[in-house]
């Protein structure tokens, strides 16, 4: 049995009693677990400030991609056309997404470590009026960069636009009011900031666009539609869904409230991550993001030397204690450290030593 801590963005380290929570085994006809769906679904509008009856929240079976995939095939019409923001790898697969699928998308690519421009937008906009809805990731696991969801959201709004935002590695960490923002559809997942187990992912949709969309899917079982149609009866799945995980994410939701919300969690993630970034450049080891575009989840850090041996420095975190993750950019050396999750300050200060014991060991 392993026994290390995972500094990733998901999959992440849980509490205990969060994973005890998986040791009963639950029927999907019950009116208990029924009724557990019901709360999750309640809970996770309070936590977007979105009021039920504008609002609604749908839980759906897989990974945050599966999610990600059921509102594009559900909320786009033939004859709907969406801009597609990227700067990062769950950007452009949100671009195969639509090509696989068959929408109609345009893509406004921007430099991985740069935020899209309003401007720029604006223009494309003007120039394709065909363009209904925009969607955007909103922090990139990719680099770690945090975009500027405030910004896209009034373009959206002022340009009468849907707006998708995969708030996938940022909701329950960073706060945000859903209403407030004028998002359409915010999709995220349970095994993120809210802490709980892979499994199931979940879509916060404004609840007038959501009924306009009976009969756009191309998936049955990604249908978002139907989805919430038999879930809002009663709390029933309409597939076999995940218990366990299920369970557990209720679990998760009571520890997130205990801790404070959503700000305390954020200040618990930010000092991790400022402390994460200034030990690890004492070591000459810079982070690819600048300190106003960072989020406050995961941090891509540059390889410190041409020579530097990932796969020997992984083995070594790993050997004591810690897991951390591959960069994902293709022509710069990276790699990456999460620190969501159960991670305190204690964690980060032993993997700074862990750290330096590597370099120090490396820079003879």
């Amino acid at each position: 049995m392993n026994t290390y801590k995972l500094l990733t963005p998901g999959p992440l380290t849980t509490t205990n009693t969060v994973k005890q929570e998986m040791l009963v085994d639950r029927c999907t006809w019950e009116t208990d677990y029924k009724d557990i769906t019901q709360k999750i679904r309640n809970q996770l509008l309070d936590l977007a400030y979105a009021a039920n009856g504008e609002y609604t929240a749908v839980l759906m079976q897989g990974s945050g991609s599966f999610v990600v995939e059921s509102v594009l095939t559900t909320a786009l019409s033939e004859s709907d056309k969406v801009l597609i923001i990227t700067n990062g790898a769950y950007g452009k697969r949100m671009v195969k997404m639509a090509a696989c699928i068959g929408l109609k998308y345009r893509e406004y690519r921007v430099e991985y470590n740069e935020f899209p421009k309003e401007a720029e937008i604006c223009s494309i906009l003007r120039e394709d009026r065909d363009i209904t809805h925009i969607a955007m990731v909103h922090c990139e696991t990719t680099t770690g960069i945090l975009n500027p969801i405030e910004m896209v959201s009034k373009v959206s709004k002022e340009q009468g636009k849907t707006l998708i935002i995969d708030a996938m590695s940022s909701f329950g960490g960073v706060d945000m009011n859903v209403a407030e923002l004028g998002i359409d559809y915010l999709i995220s997942s349970a095994n993120k900031c809210i802490q709980g187990i892979p499994g199931f992912g979940f879509v916060i949709a404004k609840l007038d666009e959501l009924l306009a969309c009976e009969g756009n899917a191309r998936s049955l079982s990604l249908d978002l539609y139907d989805q919430w149609k038999e879930m809002d009866k009663d709390g029933k799945w309409r597939f076999t869904s995940p218990t366990h995980v299920v369970a557990a994410f209720a679990k998760a939701l009571e520890e997130l409230a205990e801790e404070g919300g959503i700000s305390a969690r954020f200040a618990r993630y930010k000092s991790n991550n400022d402390r994460l970034r200034k030990l690890m450049s004492q070591w000459g080891i810079q982070a690819y993001i600048a300190p106003d575009k960072q989020s406050p989840i995961i941090t891509t850090f540059l390889f410190p030397t041409e020579t530097f041996d990932f796969e020997d420095f992984y083995k070594f975190i790993k050997l004591n204690g810690y897991v951390i993750y591959p960069g994902k950019l293709t022509d710069i050396n990276t790699f990456r450290m999460g620190n969501i999750g159960e991670i305190h300050e204690e964690d980060i200060e032993k993997l700074g030593r862990i750290v330096e014991k590597y370099m120090k060991v490396v820079t003879g």
